[in-house]
C-alpha cells in the first residue's frame, strides 16, 4: 500500500506515519533545537532521520561529502548552509547556470554547478558511488531499482552499509509507482516536506523554519491575489520536441508542479492522461485544446531558450495557428527538479506570466544570465531575507 502525503497536512499532523527526527544521545533535541540549536554550528552526535521508503537511517555527523543527481537536492543543500559539500549534479551544464541564475539576486549567495560531474550520464554504477565515497546519497533507491540496469535492493543495502544512506523520493514528482521491491512502504511527500527531511539530515532545522516562513507568506500573498476562476487562463505545461509536445500537469499533486498548482490556472490537457511521468501530444492534439497560455518547462534554462521556442511554433503551420502563438503568450517556465530556493524564484517568475495585472509584468530573461531585476515592490519575496538565512545572518 503507498501512503500518500496531503500537502495541507504539517509535519506534526504526520510525524507519525513516518517523518521523523531522533537523536540517540540528546533526547527531545529534533534538528537543531535543544542545547545544540544554532545555524550551522558543527556536531558530532549521533542522530537519525526516517523517511519513506528507507526507512530509518543514521549519522554519526552533519554529512560533509554528498552525493547528488537532481538539483533540487543540491538547491537544499544551498538553502540549509551546505552547498560546498555537493560533490555531483544532473545534467550540470544546465542546471548550475539555472541556479546560479536564482543565486546571483541573493547577496552572498553562490553556487558553482557547471563543473561537477553527473553521474547519471552513461548509467550509475556502484563503483562509481564508491570512487565519490559520499557521506550520503540524495537520491531515492526506489528510483536505482527501476531506471538503472543491474540494481538490486541488496546492492542497494551494501552503499548504505558501507558508505552512506540514501535519502530521497523521486516518485513524489508526480506520484508515479515505485518499483515493485518498495511498494510498500512508499510514501510521497511535497517539496516542503522533502526539504525538511533534508534539513533533518543536515540538522538545520532553524533555516528550514525560516524558508517554510518566507514561503507560507508568498503562497498566502499569490492566494489572495488570484482573480476569480472564470478570469483565470488556461496553460499548457509543455516542453516542445521534434513535431511533437512532451506534456506535463498544472494542478495534480507532486513536487514537480510546486510552481504551478498554487497559481491554479486551468489545465489547457487536463483531460488527457498518460501512464508515464510525462505524455505526448501532437500538434493536431494542442490545437484542439488551443490554450491561451504555453508554458514551455525548461524555458529559463540554457538549452530551452525561450526566443527559440517561440520562432519554431511561429515557423510551423499548425503551430502558428495557436491562440497562445498569435497572443506572444508563449512564456518560459522553470525547471521541474526545484528546491526551495527555485520554488520560490519560480513561483514569481510563474505568476508576474501568467497573472500580469495581479503580479506585476515579467521583464524578460536572457537564459545563461542572472535572474531579472524586479521592482521592489513588485517581488514577492524579500530577497535580502531569503539571502540572510542561507548565509547565516538571520
Amino acid at each position: 500500500m503507498i501512503v500518500t502525503r496531503q500537502g495541507g497536512r504539517t509535519r506534526r499532523q504526520v510525524v507519525a506515519t513516518g517523518l521523523t527526527v531522533s537523536s540517540t544521545s540528546l533526547a527531545g533535541c529534533v534538528s537543531g533545537d535543544g542545547p545544540h540549536e544554532g545555524v550551522g554550528s558543527e556536531r558530532t552526535d549521533s542522530y537519525a532521520v526516517t523517511m519513506a521508503p528507507m526507512g530509518e537511517v543514521e549519522f554519526d555527523a552533519v554529512p560533509t561529502d554528498v552525493f547528488v543527481t537532481f538539483p533540487q537536492y543540491a538547491d537544499m543543500a544551498v538553502a540549509l548552509g551546505h552547498g560546498d559539500a555537493v560533490n555531483s549534479l544532473f545534467s550540470p551544464e544546465m542546471a548550475g547556470p539555472t541556479m546560479g541564475a536564482f543565486y546571483d539576486r541573493l547577496e552572498g549567495v553562490d553556487f558553482d554547478g557547471t563543473g561537477l560531474p553527473n553521474p547519471l550520464e552513461g548509467g550509475l554504477e556502484k563503483e562509481e558511488l564508491y570512487e565519490f565515497d559520499s557521506d550520503v546519497h540524495f537520491l531515492d533507491p526506489s528510483y536505482v531499482l527501476q531506471t538503472q540496469n543491474n540494481w538490486t535492493r541488496d546492492d542497494v543495502a551494501e552503499i548504505e552499509t558501507t558508505l552512506g544512506p540514501w535519502i530521497g523520493s523521486f516518485h513524489s514528482g508526480v506520484h508515479s509507482e515505485p518499483a515493485a521491491a518498495y511498494a510498500d512502504e512508499y510514501e510521497y511527500y511535497t517539496l516542503w516536506e522533502l526539504f525538511e527531511n533534508v534539513a533533518a539530515v543536515f540538522r538545520e532545522r532553524k533555516r528550514y523554519e525560516a524558508l517554510a516562513a518566507v514561503y507560507d507568506d508568498v503562497r498566502a500573498r499569490i492566494e489572495a491575489a488570484l482573480p476569480p476562476a472564470d478570469e483565470r487562463p488556461s496553460v499548457a505545461r509543455v516542453t516542445l520536441g521534434d513535431g511533437q509536445f512532451y506534456t506535463y500537469h498544472l494542478n495534480t499533486p507532486g513536487f514537480w508542479q510546486a510552481e504551478t498548482r498554487p497559481l491554479a490556472a486551468h489545465d489547457a490537457l487536463a483531460d488527457h492522461d498518460w501512464s508515464g511521468d510525462w505524455g505526448v501530444v501532437d500538434y493536431e492534439t494542442m490545437l484542439e485544446a488551443d490554450p491561451d497560455v504555453i508554458l514551455h518547462l525548461w524555458g529559463i534554462t540554457p538549452q530551452y531558450a525561450i526566443d527559440t521556442v517561440r520562432d519554431r511554433l511561429e515557423d510551423h503551420p499548425i503551430g502558428s495557428e495557436l491562440t497562445a502563438v498569435r497572443n506572444d503568450r508563449v512564456v518560459a517556465g522553470g525547471m521541474r527538479y526545484q528546491g526551495p530556493i527555485m520554488n520560490l524564484f519560480q513561483l514569481e517568475m510563474t505568476a508576474k506570466q501568467l497573472y500580469p495585472e495581479q503580479f506585476g509584468e515579467w521583464p524578460g530573461h536572457v537564459p545563461g544570465t542572472a535572474y531579472p531585476e524586479i521592482p521592489a515592490d513588485e517581488r514577492l519575496f524579500d530577497r535580502q531575507r531569503v539571502a540572510d538565512i542561507v548565509t547565516g545572518g538571520s
